[in-house]
């Protein structure tokens, strides 16, 4: 932080573009307004959505201050906030206006977690908040799982993949199948809740599923809808294959009793900011207990453009954190 206070570095999409776009820039350090509380960063996670950001498939204004989750110590209480105090290490959602790529952000307190007591170091807790809350409420609000449940997930390595196989366990699910984009990142899915792991071509033969979580897009959402069972709920929540819109029969929903629903985490967040700090505490304290475990490297916030390009490349595997203060 500059010595002035008053200004911070961030990393900002000044344009849109590749990777190379990302700039680090001083800009004004943020105030929190009525129900806010604003953070001293220690870490923040990266996210395919903040590619899109930058890519411009999502309208953002420009400059723009990317990054939907942080950790790190509350700096400072917006007027109506009563149940946070300065000083407090917390996991956050800033995923409503973004700007976590950054030295101080604000967000609503609704978003926020607590991590005091809770053993939870601050590099580990900026994996939490967009994953980990996106799975339960993925799997428990929008496809309203049940005991026994069979769920096929794809992209199980991933970093919502890799929340939602776990999850999907706690939950009660029967069988928890993932897919993966390459052999490669088989065994590395293992390790997060799933009974078996397939690559993504071998979707035919994998049985019937209650309950199918799709983030890739194209041949894939294609595929899961045909595994689901009767009454079965597909869970559309991204299209990182980047592939053309998949057209889905209206009719054929009808005549297979079959469901399609979408979920989009800033919109819920936006719409919902108390159920999705809930979630968002759930997962806190799901991760304190060892039953929810999380893979991450860290970067310098100054290798923010190195963090998207991994992304892009479809081959990581777990989550990656820009490390921005040591607090």
């Amino acid at each position: 932080m500059n010595s002035n206070n008053t200004q911070m570095k961030t990393v900002t999409i000044p344009e849109f573009g590749e990777a190379e776009v990302l700039r680090i820039e001083q800009m004004p350090v943020p105030e929190p307004g009525p129900g806010q509380v604003s953070i001293d960063v220690a870490y923040a996670g990266v996210n395919f959505a903040e590619v899109l950001y930058r890519r411009g498939v999502v309208d953002v204004p420009l400059p723009f201050v990317p990054g939907i989750e942080v950790s790190g110590r509350i700096r400072a209480l917006g007027e109506g906030v009563t149940d946070l105090t300065v000083g407090r290490p917390v996991a956050a959602l800033t995923i409503v206006e973004s700007g976590g790529y950054a030295e101080v952000v604000v967000t609503s307190a609704d978003l926020v977690a607590p991590l005091d007591g809770l053993g939870i170091g601050l590099g580990v807790a900026a994996a939490l908040p967009s994953n980990s809350t996106t799975a339960f409420l993925v799997l428990d609000r929008v496809a309203r799982i049940e005991p026994g449940d069979r769920v096929l997930v794809h992209a199980a390595a991933g970093g919502v993949g890799s929340q939602l196989g776990q999850a999907a366990r706690l939950l009660g699910a029967g069988r928890v199948v993932g897919t993966v984009g390459s052999e490669a990142k088989i065994e590395t899915a293992k390790r997060f809740g799933y009974d078996e792991v397939i690559l993504r071509d071998q979707v035919a033969g994998a049985g019937e599923f209650d309950i199918v979580v799709d983030m890739v897009g194209g041949p894939s959402r294609t595929a899961g809808l045909d595994r689901l069972a009767p009454m079965g709920r597909l869970v559309v929540m991204g299209n990182a294959s980047g592939a053309a819109d998949v057209g889905i029969s209206a009719n054929q929903l009808w005549f297979t009793n079959k469901t399609v629903s979408g979920f989009n985490l800033a919109a819920f967040s936006a719409a919902f900011p108390q159920d999705a700090g809930l979630a968002l505490r759930r997962a806190v304290q799901a991760a304190a207990q060892g039953a929810l475990r999380v893979q991450v490297e860290a970067l310098p916030l100054e290798q923010a453009a190195e963090a998207h390009r991994r992304i892009e490349s479809g081959h990581t595997t777990g989550k990656l954190t820009l490390t921005v203060a040591t607090l």
